[in-house]
């Protein structure tokens, strides 16, 4: 089987060039049916035999909270009829980098454990975009495992301030 990247970037970049004019919105709405679409459930469901692709497309936007522009839902339709609902986690993926490519930014995931309010996420995203030298999209996931601090994941690089990555370099420390 093919590498679910191969598959689903000519999903992304038919979707962009289809969608220049409204790049914000069409990956709010994106992202939002990929995560609908990696529920295991809906997966089991979709893959039945009995189930047809428009009770699937039915599925899907009952559930979501966003309306469909024509284009939506066109798309969503084309992925499902061709068995690529398993894929849209890794369309809006590429989606996301090549918006993001365009705007010369990168999606940065800030893990914290505990809930940042918007002041620290901004004073946060000011110091990372020094750091990393480029604009970032800040997006901040609750992780209680650090215990404190802060886990940013840009792109492959990694910067982790957190309280227990401090403590496995004090424990590999005493133990050398």
């Amino acid at each position: 089987m093919a590498e679910l990247a191969t598959i689903a970037r000519p999903y992304a970049e038919a979707l962009y060039k289809a969608c220049s004019t409204e790049l914000a919105a069409t990956a709010d709405w994106l992202d939002e049916f990929a995560a609908i679409a990696a529920n295991p459930q809906l997966q089991q469901f979709a893959t039945d035999p009995n189930v047809t692709a428009q009770q699937t497309f039915d599925v899907l936007t009952g559930v979501a909270k966003s309306a469909l522009s024509e284009k939506a839902r066109n798309f969503l339709h084309t992925v499902i009829e061709n068995g690529r609902l398993s894929v849209l986690p890794d369309i809006a993926s590429q989606f996301r980098a090549l918006v993001n490519a365009q705007a010369g930014s990168s999606d940065a995931i800030v893990y914290s454990a505990f809930a940042m309010d918007d002041a620290s996420v901004a004073d946060l995203a000011v110091t990372l975009e020094k750091r990393f030298g480029r604009k970032l999209n800040v997006r901040v996931e609750l992780d209680p495992e650090i215990i404190g601090g802060v886990r940013v994941v840009v792109g492959d690089e990694v910067l982790d301030a957190s309280v227990k990555a401090r403590l496995e370099q004090m424990k590999v420390a005493l133990i050398a």
